[in-house]
């Protein structure tokens, strides 16, 4: 559901607040929470799933454009990293900019990372945190110091017998298992799955091309899903309009369609499972995977290549990564060449 406090605010009281000036505006109970862009900001959601979309609210710093903005992750100190692919007029060749918690811009690097900066995931090794990366154009995965010092590379896992050529491979998102396993979606190449350990050996090949129980089709974005009694693989299998779970060591268990289009990645906070999906909305699901709800629905498809200014206040385009923020708030990152992070303030 979508709420536009700023279009109903105005037919009842702007005309009284433009006579009295700017003291009308400051008694008004939710200005100071809404104002940014425009008068206000659209409220997105109901209930305790209620926020205010405050869209652009990362930027690129001066020089830099936005590419595709694809890939989000936060570290321990709040430090928040966007991967995006480049704009083709941006001055600046740094696919991954860093923001602190209040969305300011701390520097920016990864040159390596332009055309090809995609899944953007982080975890903490011991005392360390590290950030792998999925590099769509090189078709590596790239482990990197949170400075983007490289640590290791690889390329598709020849040992797994499934590939002619690199041509067949393109890693889209990596998940990480609680033994210190890590598994890789070749989204965009031949919709496996491959398991390494944290030394990055390969140990199984996961699924197969398909539709039926077991296979995938674009495993875009992938999720160790703890909220149950034991952790599962929870897989987006994105071409096939479904999340599909397996167990850690590869077997098929469940498969969930329902009010699923085109889901990209996930992100848990407690009981709750949140869901960017390419189809125009941002999901979250409760414990049973019921969808509780759905934000910036409906966007027509057609704006993906639209300038800033034809974009809908309060409607995504094509949701490609979101995060939850240590206060509940929502990032998303959207599939759209000049790029858009919208934080989702939670009311």
């Amino acid at each position: 559901m979508t709420h536009n406090r700023g279009q109903a605010w105005s037919r009842r009281t702007f005309l009284k607040a433009t006579a009295t000036g700017a003291a009308g505006l400051v008694a008004a109970p939710y200005v100071h929470a809404t104002l940014k862009f425009g008068l206000f900001n659209p409220i997105l959601g109901e209930g305790e799933h209620t926020y205010e979309a405050i869209h652009d609210w990362l930027t690129p710093p001066a020089g830099l454009k936005w590419g595709d903005t694809h890939g989000l992750c936060q570290d321990k100190a709040g430090r928040i990293y966007v991967a995006h692919t480049v704009h083709p007029t941006s001055d600046s060749p740094n696919a991954v900019v860093v923001y602190d918690p209040d969305g300011k811009c701390i520097t920016s690097w990864g040159a390596e990372f332009r055309n090809g900066a995609h899944g953007l995931d982080l975890r903490q090794e011991d005392s360390d945190e590290f950030i792998y990366h999925c590099d769509i154009n090189r078709r590596l995965i790239v482990k990197t110091t949170l400075t983007g010092e490289v640590l290791w590379e690889k390329s598709f896992p020849r040992e797994s017998e499934k590939y002619e050529s690199v041509n067949q491979w393109r890693p889209t998102n990596i998940a990480f298992a609680p033994n210190g396993d890590f598994y890789v979606g070749d989204g965009y190449g031949s919709s496996y799955i491959h398991q390494y350990n944290i030394k990055g050996d390969y140990l199984r090949t996961i699924g197969s091309p398909g539709s039926d129980k077991g296979q995938l089709s674009c495993p875009h974005g992938l999720w160790i899903d703890d909220r149950g009694a034991v952790p599962r693989l929870l897989v987006a299998d994105r071409s096939n309009h479904r999340l599909q779970y397996f167990c850690l060591d590869g077997r098929p268990e469940e498969i969930i369609t329902e009010g699923i289009r085109q889901p990209c990645d996930f992100k848990t906070r407690g009981k709750l499972l949140l869901v960017p999906d390419l189809d125009s909305v941002v999901m979250i699901l409760d414990g049973d995977n019921e969808v509780v709800a759905r934000l910036g629905d409906g966007a027509p498809s057609n704006l993906r290549g639209a300038p800033r200014e034809q974009f809908i206040p309060g409607k995504f385009v094509h949701p490609h990564d979101a995060i939850w923020l240590p206060d509940g708030d929502i990032l998303v990152a959207e599939w759209v060449p000049i790029g858009r992070i919208t934080l989702l303030k939670k009311v």
